[in-house]
């Protein structure tokens, strides 16, 4: 039995059944050689692991890609099935989406972090209460609720330096402002400290204000209009003179 003139063939589908793999010779007077199946499977791997049948392969990026572009793949076809409108559909609700995004990016802003401190009130840019006012007002009448309330705030401040209740001082943040009017204006202390609060988780807290957030800055700047402050200094004046006339 000399296997020249030929190549052995290995029959690696195997019916369950069968116990053995033959290995057919091209001469049809010689019988067939059989091996057991295990070997002839662990013959048959050994032979196509050979460097010579993997030269073309794809590599181990290549596929990596090549499952990731299949995952996408399905997972766009299964949402085009489920979709109304199938491709069209789903083509349709990613543009409305991103569209969404996009509307709510330019509506809000970069997002911000947390700062560890406040930062002061006011720009380089010294206007007046009413000019704050007015700017606040034209960014309400848009909805730009975060403007409106930064400027709101300008204008409770200004206003406050303007009748003298504050000393004009470059690099007041808002919490300082409001804990010195709180002293002159005791009243509205708790309420000048939540609107501190607004500006500064609006402004540097990445926190988004609307509509309600603004009116409450509105009615308190028009409460302080209209209420008369504390003077600590002229009260205890008045005592002592009150004081004194009654000793004499």
């Amino acid at each position: 039995m000399s296997p020249a003139g030929g190549v052995l063939t290995a029959v690696l589908a195997l019916p369950r059944t069968g116990a053995t793999a033959v290995l057919a010779l091209p001469r049809d007077d010689e019988p067939p050689v059989t091996i057991p199946r295990d070997p002839a499977r662990e013959a048959a791997k050994r032979e196509l692991s050979k460097r010579m049948y993997h030269e073309n392969d794809p590599s181990p990026v290549q596929r990596a890609l090549n499952a990731f572009w299949d995952w996408v793949d399905k997972l766009f076809s299964a949402a085009s099935t489920a979709t109304p409108g199938g491709t069209l559909g789903l083509v349709v609700i990613v543009v409305a989406v991103l569209a969404v995004v996009a509307a709510l990016w330019w509506r809000l802003g970069t997002p911000h972090r947390t700062p560890t401190s406040s930062a002061t009130l006011f720009d380089d840019r010294p206007r007046s209460a009413a000019e704050h006012r007015a700017a606040a007002e034209a960014h309400a009448a848009q909805g730009h609720w975060n403007q409106a309330v930064q400027e709101r705030m300008r204008a409770v401040v200004r206003s406050l330096e303007e009748r003298a209740l504050l000393d004009p001082r470059p690099g007041r943040t808002a919490d300082e402002a409001a804990a010195e009017a709180g002293r002159t204006l005791p009243s509205h202390t708790d309420r000048l400290r939540a609107a501190a609060r607004d500006f500064d988780e609006v402004t540097y807290g990445g926190r988004s204000a609307g509509s309600d957030t603004y009116q409450r800055l509105t009615e308190l700047d028009r409460d302080l209009e209209r209420t008369k402050p504390v003077l600590t200094s002229s009260a205890q004046s008045t005592d002592h003179n009150s004081r004194q006339g009654a000793a004499s």
